[in-house]
């Protein structure tokens, strides 16, 4: 995505921000934050857009187009500095918080003159939040939650940014001459759900091009260190990129070691110990002669020390080891085995793009089936109705009908609200004309743990309901998880037979890995889903299904994975939901 799309969405984001703080029309700020959503996922660079041009795009009206012409070409927008010089620093400084929302941070500046993380820390230890309205016990202790989440986060980045500057950084420097091999390594190449700075490697026999070529790049806003080895950046969004070059000859036994976990390196060079060997960045030594006898690839030093190769996104040291060594690993789930997308919106709701441009992209990927799943009336601002989706249901059917045998099938879903005490939007007999319904919690966050968790249950039990989407409800850095009975809500999915998601939106990436491992020990099956709001995001199932190697997962634990034969009968929920239908 061009870099100004990302630029003007975080104006457009942070202008219904202060919109909501100040008080302003709660649709006005809505129309800013879909005119953001839209333009962040608009396929191509706004910039040499005029104000006809941005109105195409959806959701993006006149008022808007000028203000996002104003800031290409100025890079200010008088309305939006106005609206920061209203408002206390400090009071945008809490909206970060998680769990504190744009209004009671200005509510807490008004009334206890709270202007900063710290203050707030401190008003919550002496209760001082409890006499406002709309705070309470709970509000604190969630508040809380959120500044640890917020101070935790420190300055990781989300995945997908992470993986998006990866990307970029060795596809430019494998066209350097003299490249032998580029890659990413660290925890990116785990695929931890957050990144605190990208390491990147290089093979090749002199360095200097290669560091010149790194520094030269056009997001690079800082040269933090520049030598022979390695050099390191600062990009204009702030995160560290270290660039190291090795000899080919060292690439296997380098990109093993800076791959990590440093756990996992801990455990694997202590295996080389009791070889009476020596492992560094360099190769596989014999401790007495210095004699290299592996270093050149990952499989090699792993063989030469008695173990299968051990796939990036398990080495975190959770007996990946141990299952190595005797032949045990499991044959991890790739992108290339989903067959569908089981999770993916329209315009019809608040998706960016119709029907046809959705299925048109998703057909491009070679899936067999693709699930269009809108959201149902409950969520009101979605202004869904029965006639709708039986509109739409009617234009899918036929354009499934004019398919051929090979083409990818589709299917008609729906996105329910799981509501307060469990229910969902639609009775049984409306709810049986759909193949598939994923259930979701969407709204009130906050109930107690046997509440929420009873409303979990409520929604396995619904006989209807076949997979619970983004189960814990998070939003990295922003959104704590609900405080449920997670193993009782996996124990009651394995019982029903519900799919539990793992959405790969790389803001939720919910289910987490860890999770995952304790669902799968209940014996739960999951839906790995992009959560699709337009074409850009159907490439999301990447980090889901990186979630989902982290978690040991299998072909036979995703259900879309599965032929549609197999899938349509998971999805008779009740008729046989065990992992051999």
């Amino acid at each position: 995505m061009a870099r100004s799309n990302e630029e003007v969405e975080a104006l457009l984001r942070e202008y219904a921000d202060l919109l909501l703080i100040t008080g302003g029309d709660a649709f006005r700020a809505r129309a800013y934050e879909k005119a953001a959503r839209s333009i962040g996922g608009h396929p191509t660079d706004v910039s040499g857009l005029d104000v006809k041009g941005l109105r195409e795009i959806p959701n993006v009206g006149k008022s808007i187009a000028e203000k996002v012409v104003e800031y290409l070409r100025t890079g200010h927008v008088p309305a939006v500095e106005e609206a920061r010089a209203a408002i206390p620093a400090g009071v945008r400084e809490l909206t970060a918080i998680p769990a504190l929302g744009p209004k009671k941070a200005m509510l807490l500046y008004e009334e206890l003159n709270i202007a900063s993380i710290e203050q707030l820390a401190t008003a919550i230890e002496e209760h001082r939040l409890r006499d406002l309205k709309g705070f309470g016990p709970k509000s604190e202790e969630n508040i809380l939650h959120g500044i640890g989440l917020l101070r935790a986060a420190g300055g990781r980045v989300p995945l997908d940014e992470a993986m998006d500057v990866a990307d970029d950084i060795v596809a430019a420097l494998s066209q350097v001459p003299g490249c032998e091999r580029a890659a990413y390594a660290g925890s990116l190449r785990r695929m931890r759900e957050t990144v605190g700075d990208v390491d990147i490697l290089v093979a090749a026999a002199e360095s200097a091009a290669f560091m010149d070529a790194f520094t030269a790049l056009p997001y690079t806003a800082e040269i933090i260190a520049h030598g022979e080895k390695k050099t390191s950046i600062r990009t204009t969004k702030g995160l560290q990129v270290d660039l190291r070059v090795l000899p080919l000859d060292s690439w296997g036994a380098g990109l093993l070691y800076f791959t990590g976990s440093k756990a996992h390196n801990i455990r694997v060079r202590a295996i080389a110990v009791r070889h009476g060997l020596k492992l560094s960045e360099y190769g596989l030594f014999e401790t007495k002669s210095g004699k290299k006898i592996a270093s050149r690839s990952e499989e090699d030093v792993y063989a030469r020390l008695g173990m299968d190769w051990i796939p990036p996104t398990l080495r975190e040291d959770r007996g990946e080891v141990k299952a190595a060594l005797g032949g045990q690993l499991p044959t991890l789930l790739s992108e290339s085995d989903l067959r569908g997308d089981l999770h993916t919106h329209t315009n019809l709701t608040d998706g960016l793009e119709p029907l046809e441009n959705m299925i048109a992209t998703a057909e491009r990927r070679g899936y067999a089936y693709y699930a269009v799943t809108d959201h149902a009336p409950k969520l009101y601002m979605q202004q869904m109705t029965k006639e709708k989706i039986l509109a739409q249901r009617e234009r899918l059917r036929a354009m499934d009908r004019g398919r051929g045998r090979r083409d990818m099938r589709l299917l008609h879903g729906v996105e329910l609200n799981i509501d307060a005490d469990g229910e969902v939007d639609w009775p049984d007999d409306f709810l049986e004309g759909f193949d598939l319904c994923v259930a979701s919690v969407h709204t009130q966050f906050g109930q107690d743990r046997d509440t929420m968790t009873r409303r979990f249950l409520r929604a396995c039990e619904n006989p209807h309901v076949n997979i619970i989407g983004h189960p814990t409800t998070r939003i990295l850095g922003k959104r704590p998880g609900v405080d449920a009975d997670l193993d009782a809500v996996f124990a009651a999915c394995a019982r029903t037979g519900t799919a539990l998601e793992i959405n790969a939106h790389p803001n939720r990436l919910d289910l987490s890995d860890e999770n995952i491992l304790r669902a799968k020990e209940h014996g739960v099956v999951f839906a790995i889903d992009s959560d699709a709001h337009s074409t850009l995001d159907l490439a999301n199932p990447r980090y889901g299904v990186g979630m989902a190697q982290r978690a040991w997962l299998t072909t036979d634990d995703v259900i879309n994975t599965w032929p549609l034969t197999r899938l349509r009968r998971f999805l008779r929920k009740g008729s046989g939901h065990s992992r051999d239908v």
